[in-house]
C-alpha cells in the first residue's frame, strides 16, 4: 500500500499561512489526478488544491483549519489504482470492495453537498432539494445551508396555542407590532477580509492620500459603441464595454505624467516605463483586483479581451496570485452598483487609482445651450508624497480628453 502526502504548497512570495476553504471530496472518497480537492484562502486569493496522485483521501486539515506552508492537507492511499494509468482506478483490487469504488468514484454532482454542508444540513434538518448550491458544479457548500437556514420558517412549536404578537400603542390609541427580534451573529473575518482590513489602515496612515474629480461626457463613446458593438463581439466573442477605453486612456495618459505610474521604496522613486493596469473585479469572495499587464501596447479590443478573461477566472476562484500582483496603477468602477461618486483607496505600493461611476443623464451648457448629455463623474486619489496637485489634476484632465475624444487614442494622436 502507498500513501502520498498532499502538502500545501507555497502560493506566492511573503505568504506562509492560509485557511482551509470548501472540501470538494469526502474523506474516503476516489480522487482521479488533477481533481480539486479543496481550496485554500490566502491573504491575497482563494487557489484550488488539484490531487497530485489518483487514490482514496484521507483528509488531515478541516475546513476552517489554519494551516502553515508545508503543512499535510491530506493523505491520497493509491492501494487498488492501476500504476499503467494512476488517473484510473482499477476494479480488480483485492483491498477496495467493487461497489465502494463505483460509490466514490463519482464525486459531488451538482446539488451534493460538502461534507462540512452535508453536517450542517443534518443539524439543521434540511434536505439537498431546499437548498440550491453556488460551489463548483453547482456543490452545496456551508453558506449555501446557512443562507437556506435563514429563509426557512421556524418550525410550529407542538403542544402550545398561537400567540399573538406584542404591540405598542400609538398616541391615537392604533397598535402596531413591535419587534422582538434582537439576535446577533458573529462570524470569523476570512483572511482575506482580515489582510485587507490591515492594508486599508495602513494606506489611511502611511499615505498622504488626496482626491481630485472631474466629469467627462460619454456621448462619444456611446455612439461609437452602438455603431460597433455588433461587429465587435460577432469578430472577438466579448462585448464592447467602458473599461477598455478606460484603461487606454489611462495607460496613453500616463505617458505625459510618469509620476502618477510610480511607486515608493524606501527612499527612492520607482518610475516604470510600462502601464500594469489593475482592475478591480467583484469575485465570489470578495473584491480582487487582478492585472492586465503592458496595456499601453495594447489594442482597446486587446484589452477588452484580457478584462474578460480575468473576470471568468476572478468569478470561478480560478485567479493565481501572479495574475493579482504587480500593478503599477488601478481602475475601480463603482458605477456598477450604482455609485454616484466615491473617494477611492489606493492601492499600495502604487501611487494613484481611478474610480468610475455611473452614468446619469444631466443638463450640461453647450455652446450657450443647455442641452442633457451621459455624464459620468471620476475620481482620482493619489499619493500627493509622489504626486503633486497640478500633475494629478492635469493627468484627469488629459483622461477627460481621451474619453471625450475617443478617436485620439484609437489613432494615437
Amino acid at each position: 500500500m502507498s500513501v502520498v502526502e498532499i502538502k500545501i504548497p507555497s502560493p506566492g512570495e511573503s505568504i506562509t499561512e492560509v485557511t482551509i476553504e470548501t472540501w470538494h471530496k469526502a474523506d474516503g472518497e476516489f480522487v482521479q489526478v488533477d481533481e480539486i480537492l479543496c481550496e485554500i484562502e490566502t491573504d491575497k486569493a482563494t487557489l484550488p488544491m488539484p490531487a497530485e496522485v489518483a487514490g482514496t483521501v484521507q483528509i488531515i486539515l478541516q475546513e476552517g483549519a489554519d494551516a502553515k506552508v508545508g503543512d499535510v492537507l491530506c493523505k491520497i492511499d493509491t492501494a487498488g489504482v492501476s500504476s499503467a494509468d494512476s488517473s484510473r482506478p482499477t476494479t480488480q483490487s483485492s483491498n477496495a470492495a467493487p461497489e465502494k469504488v463505483e460509490q466514490s468514484s463519482v464525486g459531488y454532482a451538482a446539488g451534493h453537498p460538502s461534507p462540512a454542508a452535508k453536517k450542517l444540513m443534518n443539524e439543521a434538518e434540511i434536505s439537498a432539494e431546499q437548498v440550491k448550491g453556488s460551489g463548483p458544479g453547482n456543490r452545496i457548500t456551508k453558506q449555501d445551508v446557512e443562507l437556506a437556514k435563514n429563509q426557512q420558517p421556524p418550525p410550529p412549536k407542538t403542544g402550545s396555542t398561537a400567540v399573538a404578537p406584542s404591540t405598542q400603542s400609538k398616541s391615537d390609541g392604533e397598535t402596531v407590532p413591535k419587534s422582538s427580534s434582537r439576535e446577533q451573529r458573529r462570524e470569523k473575518m476570512s483572511r482575506l477580509r482580515t489582510k485587507l482590513s490591515e492594508r486599508l489602515v495602513a494606506v489611511k496612515n502611511e499615505t498622504a492620500m488626496l482626491t481630485t474629480f472631474n466629469e467627462v461626457d460619454m456621448s462619444a463613446i456611446f455612439a461609437m459603441r452602438k455603431d460597433y458593438k455588433d461587429r465587435f463581439e460577432k469578430k472577438y466573442g466579448q462585448r464592447l464595454g467602458f473599461m477598455g477605453f478606460f484603461t487606454k486612456a489611462v495607460s496613453e495618459a500616463v505617458q505625459d505624467f510618469p509620476a502618477v505610474n510610480a511607486m515608493i521604496d524606501g527612499n527612492e522613486i520607482v518610475y516604470s516605463d510600462f502601464v500594469d493596469i489593475g482592475i478591480a473585479v467583484s469575485a465570489p469572495k470578495g473584491l480582487v483586483v487582478p492585472v492586465v499587464r503592458n496595456a499601453e501596447s495594447l489594442s482597446i479590443p486587446q484589452i477588452e479581451l484580457e478584462i474578460g478573461r480575468l473576470a471568468k477566472r476572478a468569478r470561478d476562484n480560478k485567479l493565481s496570485v501572479e495574475e493579482m500582483t504587480g500593478g503599477t496603477f488601478s481602475i475601480t468602477n463603482g458605477g456598477v452598483f450604482g455609485s454616484m461618486l466615491s473617494t477611492p483607496i489606493i492601492n499600495p505600493p502604487q501611487s494613484a487609482i481611478l474610480g468610475m461611476h455611473n452614468v446619469v443623464e444631466r443638463p450640461v451648457a453647450l455652446n450657450g445651450q443647455v442641452v442633457i448629455r451621459p455624464v459620468m463623474y471620476l475620481a482620482l486619489s493619489y499619493d500627493h508624497r509622489i504626486v503633486d496637485g497640478r500633475e494629478s489634476v492635469s493627468f484627469l484632465f488629459k483622461v477627460k480628453e481621451y474619453l471625450e475624444n475617443p478617436a485620439r487614442i484609437l489613432l494615437g494622436v
